[in-house]
């Protein structure tokens, strides 16, 4: 009944963005989300991450994908705690439409960090750096692309063409949000050409 009601409630908000489409959605989210920051880098900073077993896992791998990438370094605790469940929920309105196949949500980790988050394997991966890396350096070459600095923990959004598109800052952010703009990146707001 509960991912009835989200997708109800999705498809019905659906139609407020029906008057701004396309290349607007991040003047939009702007606008509608004070945690949400629009980056618009054409690629990402190198990230070196390895799935539990040892796979290397590279973002370009998540071809056509949108990427929602977080982190959890050593001593975040509570701030990167609330928003790995508000991510969690993001990820649980995305999987109740047909947008699960699209969006892979990936999380790096210290190998000592605790992830308590309720999360969806099916489309989430939870990765640690690889070889000598750590996560808070991983952190800060992230973090750089943005202009309101480190406070809060981020949740990088990255769009189906390897675009670091948006930033959202905390854990206060709306979930539908998050879930409106993933699905207007989805839908071909800077498709390639």
């Amino acid at each position: 009944m509960k991912r009835f009601l989200i997708l109800a409630f999705l498809l019905v908000a659906q139609p407020a963005f029906a008057n701004h489409p396309g290349e607007r959605i991040d003047e939009v989210m702007t606008e509608q989300e004070p945690a949400f920051e629009v980056v618009d880098h054409p690629s990402t900073p190198n990230l070196d991450v390895e799935k539990s077993g040892g796979d290397v896992l590279r973002l370009g791998d998540l071809h056509d994908q949108i990427i929602v990438l977080s982190f959890i370094p050593r001593n975040c605790d509570s701030p990167c705690a609330k928003q790995q469940a508000v991510l969690a929920g993001v990820q649980e309105q995305v999987n109740v439409s047909p947008m699960k196949e699209m969006v892979t949500f990936v999380t790096v980790h210290d190998a000592d960090a605790s992830i308590q988050a309720p999360w969806d394997e099916a489309n989430w991966r939870l990765v640690i750096p690889s070889d000598e890396e750590t996560t808070a350096a991983a952190v800060d070459r992230f973090a750089a692309l943005s202009s309101r600095g480190q406070d809060l923990p981020m949740a990088h959004v990255i769009d189906r063409n390897g675009r670091h598109a948006g930033i959202f800052h905390g854990a206060e952010f709306q979930k539908t949000n998050m879930t409106l703009y993933i699905n207007g990146l989805i839908n071909n707001v800077h498709a390639r050409k």
